[in-house]
């Protein structure tokens, strides 16, 4: 699977650690996140992993800012983004399956990096079902698409 991860100065060092455990899984990660911890905004890295995404050049994408929220609230401006924030793997593994979200956010701040790990693997282990879940995400793209005009 093709990653698209990204990150502002907050998550540096999750980052690091986060890019080679992926790798071990037998995923290619595409980094678009800072590698320094001088303060820089972070919705463009939300912007960048959203576009990447939303364009097929992932299959899904990972961000990672202090809390996780202001970098997934700017993925979501991207049309097409689906970025859900979790704090543990129940609800990593539900967005997956229900929401079909296609970017996992978290906060270096809020969870460690065994816990990020533990949210990573029900996220990328998970299935998106169809059905009814199905039916709901096609509503969310309907409102999107009607916003869009």
């Amino acid at each position: 699977m093709k990653i698209a991860i990204g990150n502002d100065h907050a998550a540096v060092d999750m980052k690091k650690e986060l890019i080679p455990f992926l790798e071990s899984l037998g995923h290619e990660v595409v980094n678009f996140g800072t590698d320094t911890k001088e303060s820089t905004p972070y919705p463009m890295y939300g912007e960048k992993v959203g576009e990447y995404v939303a364009s097929g050049q992932a299959d899904c994408g990972v961000l990672i800012c202090g809390t996780g929220v202001g970098i997934s609230l700017a993925a979501n401006k991207v049309p097409g983004i689906r970025a859900a924030v979790c704090s543990e793997p129940t609800t990593a593994r539900l967005v997956r399956e229900h929401n079909h979200a296609n970017i996992i956010a978290f906060g270096e701040r809020i969870v460690g990096v065994e816990t990020a790990k533990d949210i990573l693997l029900a996220y990328l282990n998970a299935t998106p079902l169809d059905g009814r879940h199905a039916e709901r995400v096609q509503m969310i793209m309907d409102i999107e698409a009607k916003h869009m005009k």
